[in-house]
């Protein structure tokens, strides 16, 4: 039940933004990074620690989007665009940071509240069994 509400979440925000999770679903992996500030620090961080292997998140088909409770941005584009539909900012939670890692089949990975490392992403993705089959073939 917690995986269908929250397929209804990714469902919701990639609307909210103009994408269609169909253009990603069976295609490419989602990294949501929530703030409530598009200056916040740890984004900043979080978006330079990302810049360092963007090669990695290529061949692990990894797209980011960044969310304030008013605006979004995708990977690492610097301009922001306003949400036509304000109803995003009852789904963010109250922490003022947090990544959400979405599978290929669009359901929630992994969520923290805090920085995480290229080493952390990484390595979640390499073991999803749609990986290693990556890595396989």
């Amino acid at each position: 039940m917690r995986s269908l509400h929250f397929l209804i979440f990714v469902f919701f925000i990639v609307n909210l933004v103009g994408q269609d999770l169909k253009k990603h679903q069976w295609k490419d992996r989602l990294l949501l990074v929530f703030v409530d500030d598009k200056n916040n620090a740890t984004l900043k961080n979080q978006m330079n620690l990302l810049a360092n292997d963007k090669k990695g998140l290529l061949e692990r088909k990894l797209v980011i989007y960044n969310f304030t409770k008013n605006e979004f941005k995708m990977g690492f584009q610097s301009d922001w665009f306003p949400f036509k539909n304000k109803k995003i900012t009852h789904l963010k939670k109250t922490n003022s940071f947090e990544v959400l890692l979405i599978g290929l089949d669009g359901e929630l990975k992994y969520r923290q509240t805090k920085l995480i490392s290229l080493k952390k992403i990484s390595s979640l993705i390499d073991s999803m069994p749609m990986r290693i089959r990556e890595l396989k073939n």
